[in-house]
């Protein structure tokens, strides 16, 4: 038996087009019924941008003391606070990544037309800001996993 591993890209990916998907059929029955193309607001990217930041700031923290060496003392719910952390903004990049990347699909068959470009563009930067909010999850995750420790015995079943 293999031990958990977390969040895996796999996950990600498939989350990431299932939003997709899900966001491109729902934005195409809205506005075919003449609604408004919802506009991306400044303040989601400042919120993530803020969000993976700390997020780093924390695993950092518990990276150094899971390798010994950290001057400050992190609690272990602390370090399982940051990992589930991680995990859920790893799973909340890849879905934004798909809603945004939907909005830029619907837009994208008008996009010779000057006014739609300027909407996609704002699309396309919440699409690549949420990545790297996912990203930034991983990473950390992958900064929370305990190493085995020598004294270990892996083939021993538990």
């Amino acid at each position: 038996m293999t031990p958990h591993t977390g969040i895996r890209a796999t996950t990600l990916v498939i989350a990431g087009l299932v939003s997709t998907g899900l966001s491109w059929l729902l934005l195409r029955w809205v506005t075919s019924g003449g609604a408004e193309m919802p506009s991306p607001g400044w303040v989601a990217i400042a919120v993530m941008v803020f969000l993976g930041a700390g997020l780093l700031v924390a695993g950092w923290q518990v990276r150094k003391v899971r390798d010994g060496r950290s001057d400050g003392t992190v609690s272990p719910l602390r370090a399982a606070r940051t990992l589930v952390l991680a995990q859920a903004a790893a799973l909340t990049g890849s879905v934004l990544t798909g809603w945004y990347v939907a909005n830029v699909l619907v837009l994208l068959p008008n996009a010779d037309v000057q006014s739609q470009r300027d909407r996609i563009t704002p699309f396309v930067l919440h699409a690549v800001v949420a990545l790297l909010l996912a990203v930034c999850g991983m990473v950390v995750q992958w900064w929370c996993r305990l190493r085995p420790r020598d004294d270990e015995d892996t083939d021993t079943p538990a």
